[in-house]
């Protein structure tokens, strides 16, 4: 499980000399009883949520997902989602289960004349996580593709340390039969070393998408016409360099499993920039197998160019940052 893959061929805004992760994930299948699913049923599905989120579901096929954001009116994430069709007239959002019942109240609000009916659709369907040899061998290995296969919905994902990745969306208490159970474990270090980050209620209105990287992983359509909090995703990415990216972290030294977490999500980041002001807020963590602590955390782009992370405070358990394995889409 330890073994040492070619280090990212990106990584964006860092020294050649950070350190690489060297972690190889196992194959197999892990259940995401962390995530649920809204559906959204009607001839309208598709228009009502193209107008609320940060992507473009007008142009969505049976052959693709999208990532996307649902956002407050100053473009703060409330939820971030893979949004795929399911069956005739049927789009799903797959998100955190912490935040669906909330964030289903908020998308009602705005059906109004909208022919589309949403609910909470989690308990009809069973989701899985793919890694590796578990894969199933899609149309085309670009992240973001998804097909039916055997039944059951699949939608890659972006690799981790070069290991493919999947969701896998059967029937109520279904299992990918294919595929051997493997760790959940393994599958939150996956998440966790892809760079891409999922919103749960610890930082609920945390963020702009660009703060997460979204635009660089085919979260943000800029073309697209309006939603909720889109002027100012736009004029995030159009006015000035972004000042606050996602960065992987991983605590420099092993931490004692069981003992106090340092790495919670909606915990502060801190740089010897300003010991008494936090640079940055952990999204999502893991624990890696040689007992460090892993982490997506987004961070002001001064404090990690520093290289002198804490978590927590100043001070505490330093932290390094790994690099990303995307390129970032470019300041405009």
């Amino acid at each position: 499980m330890l073994t040492a893959p070619p280090a990212s061929a990106h990584a964006p805004n860092l020294p050649s000399s950070q350190p690489a992760a060297d972690y190889t994930l196992d194959s197999g299948a892990a259940p995401l009883d962390h995530l649920g699913i809204i559906a959204l049923n009607g001839p309208d599905a598709a228009s009502f949520i193209h107008n609320q989120l940060t992507n473009d579901f007008l142009l969505l096929d049976a052959q693709h997902a999208r990532l996307a954001a649902f956002c407050s009116a100053k473009g703060r994430m409330q939820a971030s989602f893979i949004g795929l069709h399911g069956q005739s007239e049927q789009l799903l959002l797959v998100c955190s289960r912490d935040l669906l019942a909330a964030t289903l109240k908020r998308l009602s609000m705005f059906v109004l004349r909208a022919k589309v009916k949403l609910h909470d659709a989690s308990s009809e369907y069973a989701l899985w996580g793919l890694m590796g040899s578990a894969c199933i061998t899609l149309p085309d290995s670009a992240p973001w593709t998804a097909a039916q296969m055997d039944g059951a919905l699949v939608i890659g994902l972006y690799p981790a340390q070069q290991i493919r990745r999947q969701l896998w969306i059967g029937a109520a208490n279904s299992t990918p039969a294919h595929a051997p159970l493997g760790c959940a474990a393994d599958w939150a270090l996956g998440e966790v070393l892809s760079g891409i980050a999922t919103i749960s209620a610890p930082v609920f209105e945390a963020f702009v998408p660009q703060m997460l990287n979204f635009e660089s992983v085919g979260g943000v359509n800029f073309k697209k016409g309006c939603y909720p909090g889109q002027e100012v995703v736009a004029r995030s990415q159009f006015r000035g360099t972004l000042k606050r990216r996602a960065y992987i972290l991983r605590t420099v030294d092993a931490w004692p499993q069981g003992a106090d977490p340092i790495l919670a999500v909606g915990q502060e980041v801190f740089s010897a920039i300003d010991a008494e002001q936090a640079c940055g807020t952990v999204v999502q963590t893991a624990y890696a197998p040689d007992g460090r602590l892993l982490c997506i955390a987004s961070l002001q782009t001064q404090a990690a160019d520093s290289g002198d992370l804490h978590a927590g405070k100043a001070g505490g358990p330093a932290l390094e940052i790994l690099p990303l394995p995307y390129p970032l889409l470019e300041d405009i």
